[in-house]
């Protein structure tokens, strides 16, 4: 019988909700669902703080221990010695992991590290490089952060990007969604064009920038179709410590009656269900690696729009065709910010007026422009971002890292 071959996991705790926590969960599900008796899991699973913090066995071979944050160079050393991981693998922003990197020669005295990387813009980072060299495989769920690490480490990076699994987030019937609706907007708005925002109230969402575009949208709405039929569905924590009051500048804009706060964390059925009663799902991050929300926008035949920065460029636009999959929003101002870890790295922002008018254009489109766009959306996200597709990767790519790995060591002996 083949021993089975042992992950190391550091990255969020697979059962929480976050995006890279629950990317952690359908990788390794899919893993040990599609190659069964080949791997074993044992994941560190982080966050600031548990309400629980005992060991959690999903089964034999998935076994999760929630620590705050992501952990220390004696947890790893102990870790190490104790259960002799196969590979390490990494998932979150690399400045939560440089203590690990910087202690790489104790972990390569046991195995390989691997790293599920992103990075959201230009200019190329070059400043990361003692990070990628101390890494055996950098997978990249953007494409854009593939061109930069390929061009300089060719031998060691792949695209492997964020997936999610069909029964998650699909279309349902027009029947339901009319039902759906009128249970989530009320019987009073079943009408209304609904818009849906999925996201952290935090800066980098631009939140303040989404409520003023619709009160222009809703202003111009009532000037050219002479109503103001629609709403907007925002699926966040108004008052986020992270991000400003948006009940206040709800309020202060006057647009209180077309907002429905969606604050409570919920299931991913009722997801599914928010996108699926939504006519376009938008996002208009100055900063995005990824963006799963409007991924799962794209599953559900929803329309999005977002602008063409970080990873969410191949999303909205067509990576073979170059047709847009709902309304691609252009990057009109650019801004080079930095900090001491990050010294430089581009925001990209796409202007109110031109986040208004891609909704004016959504709208004028009518229903069944839409679902085409939709449709569109689906087939794309199905064939680009299909889960067995990047499942396959990482088993490829993580098994040929591990014989690879072992055969340098065993000939350097």
């Amino acid at each position: 019988m083949t021993k089975k071959k042992k992950i190391l996991v550091l990255s969020d705790h697979a059962l929480s909700t976050s995006g890279v926590g629950c990317q952690t969960r359908f990788l390794i599900e899919g893993l040990l669902a599609k190659y069964p008796g080949e791997w074993t899991f044992r994941q560190f699973g982080a966050a600031v703080k548990h309400s629980d913090y005992s060991t959690i066995s999903i089964s034999d071979d998935f076994i999760i221990k929630p620590i705050d944050g992501f952990g220390d160079p004696n947890l790893i050393r102990t870790t190490l010695a104790i259960e002799k991981p196969d590979i390490l693998l990494l998932f979150t922003d690399p400045r939560f992991f440089i203590w690990l990197w910087e202690m790489e020669d104790e972990i390569h005295q046991v195995c390989p590290i691997a790293y599920w990387h992103v990075w959201d813009n230009h200019p190329v980072p070059t400043y990361n490089s003692v990070l990628y060299e101390s890494t055996d495989l950098i997978n990249c769920h953007s494409y854009l952060t593939y061109k930069f690490v390929n061009d300089m480490y060719p031998d060691k990076t792949n695209f492997v990007p964020h997936a999610l699994p069909d029964d998650l987030f699909f279309p349902i019937p027009e029947d339901q969604k009319k039902m759906f609706k009128e249970q989530v907007v009320s019987p009073e708005r079943s009408d209304h064009f609904i818009a849906f925002w999925v996201n952290r109230n935090a800066k980098r969402k631009r939140p303040n920038d989404l409520l003023w575009s619709w009160k222009i949208f809703m202003d111009k709405l009532e000037e050219k179709h002479g109503h103001r039929k629609a709403s907007l569905l925002l699926h966040t924590q108004p008052d986020d410590q992270e991000g400003p009051n948006l009940y206040a500048a709800a309020e202060m804009l006057g647009i209180e009656d077309s907002i429905i706060f969606s604050p409570d964390r919920v299931e991913f059925e009722k997801m599914n269900i928010l996108h699926n009663i939504s006519d376009r799902v938008v996002n208009i991050s100055y900063a995005e690696g990824f963006g799963l929300s409007t991924l799962e926008a794209m599953k559900t035949g929803t329309p999005i729009i977002a602008p063409m920065t970080g990873g969410q460029t191949r999303q909205v636009v067509h990576c073979k065709t170059g047709e847009h999959n709902g309304v691609a929003l252009p990057i009109e101002f650019q801004s080079l910010v930095g900090s001491q870890g990050v010294p430089y790295i581009l925001e990209d922002y796409a202007t109110n007026e031109a986040i208004t008018n891609a909704m004016i254009k959504m709208y004028e489109m009518g229903p069944e422009k839409r679902q085409q766009l939709g449709d569109t959306a689906l087939e794309y996200a199905r064939t680009e971002f299909g889960m067995d597709k990047t499942v396959e990767l990482w088993n490829k790519t993580i098994i040929d890292t591990i014989h690879n790995w072992k055969k340098a060591r065993k000939n350097s002996i």
